[in-house]
């Protein structure tokens, strides 16, 4: 675990996703949570060993199933995310937990610590901007569509840290699948501002970046929509995007093992590009 500024902790050793905690006066607000019931109970106990003051409120980045899964580990008073995140848990089919156990695990025996897996919808939302006040201190939340449309920063001006959930991805391929790529591009225009309070950015997986890694995925978007709104434009079928995959793939590294569900997943990428300029049916301005 670190301490990336005063009362600010990040761990990003846990699977699947990096996870924070705020220290205020009156306890922890946590940002994400591990999904694994093992990892939640060892960052309980990394986080009583800092202070024994209580967990007061989860705030989830999104509603992608291994950052919102953990929600039930860990005690909370309450978990705040954006409403749209709030709407597609409460929308969510009864499989959800499920699917998400087995994406989450491999083998049998790994399935039996999840037992009592149970989704912990959110409750308390919000639609642009909110405030979680504890202790004395301001927590500023900012709603920032991009991979989700519910996708949540979390940004402390003062210690000019900001976690961005999966918006920024170190050397690693954009998931797109439930994306707005036309409001995420201008989101990462707006971090790399100079008055935009941010020398560390904390993504959703990964190490640790600054502004330049927001960079490439940016550029990883430009393209992707370039590409599909020729395509598009063209009148071609949403199928042919698989076409512009091979393009796409080389622009981060990978290891050859991955490559096939790589290429899956840009292919859907692709679609979900194509589905956007087609519900807008317009040009779009690059």
């Amino acid at each position: 675990m670190q301490e990336i500024a005063p009362g600010v902790f990040v761990e990003t050793r846990f699977r699947r996703v990096n996870v924070g905690a705020i220290l205020t006066d009156s306890g922890f607000v946590l940002i994400d949570t591990p999904p694994y019931p093992d990892d939640a109970h060892r960052w309980r106990e990394m986080l009583a060993a800092i202070s024994n003051k209580p967990i007061l409120a989860i705030v989830n980045t999104d509603a992608r199933p291994d950052r919102v899964l953990g929600n039930e580990w860990l005690p909370s008073r309450v978990v705040v995310a954006h409403e749209e995140t709030i709407k597609t848990l409460s929308n969510a089919p009864q499989t959800f937990v499920e699917n998400a156990v087995d994406e989450l695990t491999q083998h049998n025996f790994e399935r039996r610590h999840f037992t009592d897996a149970r989704l912990r919808v959110p409750s308390v939302g919000f639609t642009r901007r909110m405030q979680i006040r504890y202790g004395g201190r301001a927590i500023p939340l900012l709603a920032m569509p991009g991979p989700m449309l519910g996708s949540v920063w979390v940004h402390l001006p003062e210690e000019r840290v900001v976690f961005v959930g999966d918006s920024v991805l170190a050397n690693r391929h954009p998931l797109l699948v439930h994306a707005c790529s036309k409001q995420w591009l201008e989101n990462l225009t707006l971090l790399r501002r100079a008055r935009f309070a941010a020398d560390v950015i904390v993504p959703g997986r990964g190490s640790l970046v600054d502004k330049s890694a927001t960079e490439p995925v940016s550029e990883f978007l430009r393209l992707a929509r370039r590409r599909v709104h020729s395509l598009y434009r063209a009148g071609r079928p949403r199928a042919d995007t698989i076409t512009l995959v091979p393009e796409l793939l080389e622009l981060f590294p990978y290891h050859p093992d991955e490559a096939e569900e790589l290429q899956r997943r840009i292919k859907l990428s692709l679609d979900r590009i194509y589905e956007e300029f087609k519900a807008s049916d317009k040009s779009a301005t690059f």
